[in-house]
């Protein structure tokens, strides 16, 4: 949730809109508008909680994808402001790569 709340601080300094979801909420952590409200997004967080160059989505990240859904990854930095990489929900539907976890034996 850290990531979640960093995120739409961010988004707010920046003069957006926003809105958190119910955490029952499917695909979307937050939703954003302009100030006019002429632009609408879901975005989706995902945190990793010290820098890394991949982060975990959930299988439906394959499905999820349209003009206004977007991603933003987030790498905490202790101390330090988060680096943000906002990312188009079609992109990230691209470029989901699956990895079968290994069977640990008893």
């Amino acid at each position: 949730m850290l990531g979640v709340y960093l995120t739409a601080a961010e988004l707010t300094a920046r003069g957006f809109i926003v809105s958190l979801t119910s955490r029952n909420a499917k695909g979307a952590d937050l939703l954003v508008t302009d100030q006019r409200c002429q632009n609408a997004w879901s975005v989706q967080v995902k945190t990793n909680g010290k820098p890394a160059k991949f982060w975990l989505v959930s299988a439906s990240a394959e499905e999820l994808k349209s003009d206004s859904h977007i991603y933003v990854f987030d790498n905490l930095k202790g101390d330090q402001r988060p680096d943000y990489h906002v990312v188009r929900s079609k992109v990230v539907a691209k470029n989901v790569f699956r990895e079968v976890a290994k069977k640990t034996g008893c």
